[in-house]
C-alpha cells in the first residue's frame, strides 16, 4: 500500500487555502495518509478555532472509510446506530464524518489518503476539495457501496443509492 508524501500534502493544501482564498474563506484543511495518519494540517489567520480538527476528522473519514464522505451520508442514514459506534472502536482515531469536504485521496487506482477541508459552507468545501484533487491528477471516482467494480456517478451525494444493508 502506498502512501501520500509530505510534498504531496503540501501541494494539496496550498492549492486549497489558495482556492478558498479566491471564494474569500479561510478554511482549514487537512492531509492524512491511507491509514487515517496526519501528514498535515494547517489553518489559515482568521479560520475559526475547531476548523483543524473538523478537518482533519473529515480526512481520515475519507481514508478508513475508503470513500468520500458524501457518499457516506445514505449509509449513515439507513444505519445511523451502526455509524455512531464506529468512532468508539479501540482502533478510532477520530470520529467517522459522513459530510462534504471530505474526499478519499485517490491515485493510480489506489487509495492514498484522505483530505479533509472544513470552514465554509459544506458545499464549499466539498467544491474546494474535488477541484483542488482534480487539478493536481487525483481521481475523483469510487465504487458505490455494494457494487463492486461500479463506479458511482460523479458528483454524486449518496454513491448511487446503492447501499445493499451491512457494509464491515
Amino acid at each position: 500500500m502506498s502512501n501520500i508524501t509530505l510534498d504531496a500534502a503540501e501541494e494539496i493544501i496550498a492549492a486549497a487555502h489558495q482556492r478558498a482564498l479566491a471564494i474569500g474563506k479561510a478554511v482549514s484543511v487537512a492531509v492524512v495518509d491511507a491509514g487515517g495518519f496526519v501528514v498535515a494540517v494547517r489553518r489559515p489567520d482568521g479560520a475559526r478555532p475547531l476548523t483543524p480538527d473538523i478537518a482533519r476528522a473529515k480526512a481520515y473519514t475519507a481514508a478508513v472509510m475508503q470513500r468520500p464522505g458524501k457518499m457516506l451520508k445514505k449509509w449513515q442514514e439507513n444505519q445511523p446506530v451502526f455509524f455512531s459506534q464506529l468512532s468508539q472502536l479501540p482502533g478510532a482515531a477520530m470520529p467517522i464524518l459522513a459530510t462534504e469536504g471530505s474526499v478519499t485521496i485517490k491515485k493510480d487506482g489506489e487509495i492514498i489518503g484522505g483530505l479533509g477541508i472544513a470552514g465554509g459552507t459544506a458545499d464549499e468545501d466539498q467544491v474546494i476539495a474535488d477541484e483542488v484533487l482534480a487539478s493536481l491528477g487525483y481521481e475523483l471516482e469510487f465504487a458505490a457501496w455494494g457494487v463492486a467494480g461500479t463506479p458511482a456517478p460523479s458528483g454524486s451525494a449518496s454513491g448511487s443509492g446503492s447501499i445493499s444493508g451491512r457494509e464491515s
